[in-house]
């Protein structure tokens, strides 16, 4: 009895001392910082830190191996208490929500019927998932199913909704989708983010050079929701005001109506409609600006590409200022634009807001006379070169250098820098059919002009003006003499131009712009009276700037006067230095310049932060087609006139310089707003969805949701 009981004694002893003698040899000190932190994190081991859990994110951020920032569920209150734990400071943290970019839903039309698990991934396995449509959401809500903070609900129309107030931006809905429709994005992301081909993009939006989410603003307008619309048109072009009243509108080129043989949806009504709104709020509210980043940018032109890269790379923290050859900013908004198109008032509204976020600006800066690039380049990070197509293309003809000779721009700019011209009861012939020769037309008049011609060398359908330009003209009394070209200018004794000789053309075979190309007629010639004639047949930027020192640093330029450099980044071969606007492009449209400044923040952001300038493969740099979007048949929709714009009567508005297009009422904009079918790629709304759906609700989440999100 008593030797099992010693036995006993002595395995316990034996075990005593190696358990004491391990004690000491495999002791682990447990940093009482880790269950603080661990107490500090909501629990929710939801992933978004890239950790297994909270208790390994704590213990993460405890030995250093994870920022006080990892935790996203927490926001900056957790960060915060985290930081404190640590005996250090929280920095910024960019904070990040989920978006969704189909709206699709139960429009798409069905594969096959599906009655296997009800999952996103699951359904993906068999032949990609039901949806005709790859680029759309497959709705088995296998993203609201992982996300633990009610962010995400399924809406009546078949896809995932956001409440932005409940993401924290952990990222376990964008793990679980298939079809990547779902993802996070900072502000940063949303800002310089461009169409990608495996999005869901309606056609208008593939058109649009900014990329605006058209169908997205339409549908906020249509709903009331002006402020959110206002938000989301400002994520691509922050000159909503101008856009509205001068694009051309090359969107609705792609609107699905013209299917049907209807006419498109005229989004530059709603866009004016929504960016007045704003205007008329008289108390501006400004967006969003990251923190300073130290880093200054030199922006050489102040018109819409140097005012939109402004813009852009104040919002994410950088220091832009403009440097502008002319007494006020606007560029060719201001100089080569009459009032009665765009107010002035309009344009110093929307100009000052994007300065009232921190822009510096130096006007009458002449680049090569009151500045060098080597002058900037001892102050500034980086230089975007965005001056605008202000040289004017020669007739090239004799008598060009006639007194009451001018070209196009110089004409224009002569009114806004007031410099009286006096056309009062003159002749004036106008020679060109694009915007500029429209606007001088139409100026003329204004000015007191008797009787004003437009010389054109082909016909009308060729005229690259805008058509309702075209079409205001002619019913102003503008007189149009079509497929005729100046062949000398005849001036009298004292050098005055007195008549213009033009000879008549037919057309040929297309050019390279895909026109007739026109053709002299032998023999035609034929003499017109003349008092002035304005030469508005194109433009180019010019090159005063453009010194040896440059061209030996490796700065190259085109034939056509415009700085070489990538297509994709806008980045020449001086690598500090980028382009956009008419310098890169050659004259383009108001909205390709906006485009290309947005663009040419995203290239000079990422210069600035050392990171790689190019963009992720399939991404749209400007305007581009999916060729999927144009193999659907338009059912289920029935035609519907578009809402004519109001505008002055002739007789009220061709002796002065009054806006001639007027806003929109609320009830016309309704009605408008809802001619739009609220296409994806594919998919579209039917008439008997779309009425469903405008008496229903589809909020979109925009840049300013993430405000709510505090960043730390």
């Amino acid at each position: 009895m008593f030797i099992p009981a010693f036995v006993m004694l002595g395995i316990g002893f034996t075990s005593a001392v190696v358990l004491a003698v391990a004690a000491k040899v495999f002791h682990v000190e447990i940093d009482p910082r880790i269950a603080e932190i661990e107490d500090a994190l909501p629990g929710a081991n939801c992933g978004g830190c890239g950790y297994a859990g909270c208790s390994a994110c704590a213990e993460g951020m405890a030995t250093g191996a994870a920022p006080v920032t990892a935790c996203v569920a927490g926001g900056e209150e957790t960060c915060l208490a985290v930081a404190k734990i640590m005996g250090g400071e929280a920095g910024f943290v960019e904070p990040e929500i989920a978006h969704q970019y189909c709206k699709g839903g139960d429009r798409a039309e069905r594969k096959y019927h599906y009655e296997g698990a009800v999952d996103c991934r699951a359904m993906a396995e068999l032949y990609g998932g039901d949806l005709r449509c790859e680029y759309g959401c497959l709705g088995m809500g296998t993203c609201v199913t992982v996300c633990n903070f009610g962010a995400l609900e399924m809406g009546d129309e078949g896809f995932p909704v956001v409440n932005p107030g409940n993401c924290v931006g952990c990222g376990a809905c964008e793990k679980v989708c298939p079809t990547d429709v779902i993802k996070l994005y900072s502000i940063t992301d949303r800002l310089l983010h461009f169409n990608h081909d495996e999005e869901c993009l309606s056609p208008c939006k593939q058109l649009c050079p900014a990329q605006i989410d058209i169908p997205g603003y339409v549908d906020l307008a249509s709903q009331g929701k002006l402020e959110e619309a206002v938000s989301l048109i400002k994520e691509r072009n922050p000159l909503p005001l101008i856009c509205g009243r001068v694009c051309p509108a090359p969107c609705e080129n792609g609107c699905r109506r013209a299917a049907i043989e209807d006419e498109p949806v005229h989004h530059n009504y709603l866009k004016r409609y929504i960016a007045d709104w704003d205007m008329a709020l008289g108390k501006r509210k400004l967006p969003s600006v990251l923190p300073d980043t130290g880093k200054k940018v030199a922006i050489i032109g102040g018109g819409p590409c140097g005012l939109s890269a402004a813009y852009y790379l104040r919002r994410l923290g950088h220091s832009p200022t403009i440097f502008d050859s002319k007494p006020e900013l606007g560029g060719m908004l201001r100089y080569g634009i009459p009032e009665y198109r765009l107010p002035k008032k309009v344009l110093d509204f929307e100009i000052q807001e994007i300065l009232d976020l921190g822009v510096d600006v130096r006007c009458n800066a002449y680049l090569g006379q009151d500045l060098t690039i080597a002058q900037l380049e001892e102050e500034f990070d980086a230089v975007l070169m965005a001056m605008g197509a202000w040289d004017n293309s020669a007739l090239g003809c004799d008598g060009e250098d006639l007194e009451g000779v001018w070209k196009g721009t110089e004409f224009l700019q002569k009114r806004e820098l007031d410099i009286k011209v006096d056309l009062t009861g003159k002749k004036v012939v106008v020679v060109g059919g694009g915007n500029t020769a429209m606007d001088a037309c139409r100026s003329s008049l204004r000015m007191g002009a008797a009787e004003v011609v437009l010389l054109y060398r082909r016909t009308r359908n060729e005229m690259p003006a805008n058509k309702v330009e075209i079409d205001a003209a002619e019913h102003e009394g503008i007189q149009y003499h079509l497929l005729a070209a100046p062949t000398r200018l005849v001036g009298d004794d004292q050098g005055v131009v007195q008549q213009i000789e033009f000879i008549r053309m037919e057309l040929g075979e297309p050019d390279a712009s895909g026109r007739r190309r026109p053709v002299p007629v032998e023999g035609s010639e034929t003499l017109m009276d003349v008092d002035v004639v304005i030469a508005a047949i194109g433009q180019k930027p010019l090159l005063d700037w453009y010194t040896d020192d440059l061209k030996e640093r490796g700065l190259q330029l085109t034939r056509w006067n415009t700085i070489v450099s990538d297509d994709e980044t806008l980045q020449s071969d001086v690598p500090h230095i980028f382009t956009g606007g008419d310098l890169w492009s050659g004259p383009a449209l108001l909205v390709d310049a906006i485009g290309t400044g947005r663009r040419a923040t995203r290239s000079i952001h990422r210069f600035l932060n050392g990171q790689d300038l190019t963009l992720p493969k399939g991404t749209f740099k400007g305007a581009e087609k999916i060729a999927l979007s144009n193999e659907i048949a338009v059912l289920g929709v029935e035609r519907l006139p578009q809402v004519p714009q109001p505008e002055l009567e002739v007789e009220d508005r061709i002796t002065n310089f009054e806006e001639v297009d007027l806003v929109l009422t609320p009830e016309l904009v309704q009605q408008e707003a809802n001619r739009c079918m609220r296409c994806g790629t594919i998919c579209y709304f039917k008439d008997d969805q779309l009425k469903e759906h405008v008496e229903g609700k589809d909020a979109r989440t925009t840049v300013d949701d993430l405000l709510s999100k505090s960043p730390v």
